[in-house]
């Protein structure tokens, strides 16, 4: 089960960081208004999750993928604490989204944890 969970987490961050390059303006709009060079970062974050993705593969860097999850996971949280204003400031109907990704990257983080240890 350890493994399927693996490649299923493995397959969700290289199609995230695909989608980057596929629709960039979805993630442009959550982008924190104090960072530059938006569309840059975008393209950025898209390779670094292609990147680990592809590191949880081979146990040899499994667990540097795993560790490197976990650094992206809590670099793009305010991008998720953007979306939530956002979504609060114009009600949308997806606040409740927005509200859930917070905890959400808690177990996502954990998720990553289980493979730091090779």
């Amino acid at each position: 089960m350890k493994t399927i969970l693996l490649y299923v987490m493995s397959l969700l961050y290289f199609a995230a960081g695909v989608y980057h390059f596929v629709n960039p303006r979805m993630y442009l709009r959550i982008m924190p208004t104090w960072l530059p060079a938006h569309l840059p970062l975008v393209y950025i974050s898209g390779v670094c999750e292609i990147i680990v993705a592809l590191l949880l593969i081979p146990e040899s860097t499994r667990p540097l993928g795993a560790w490197l999850t976990i650094a992206l996971l809590v670099a793009v949280f305010p991008a998720n604490i953007q979306m939530l204003v956002n979504f609060y400031q114009k009600q949308h109907p997806g606040l409740w989204i927005a509200i859930a990704r917070l905890p959400l990257q808690l177990i996502l983080i954990w998720w990553a944890w289980i493979y730091t240890k090779g």
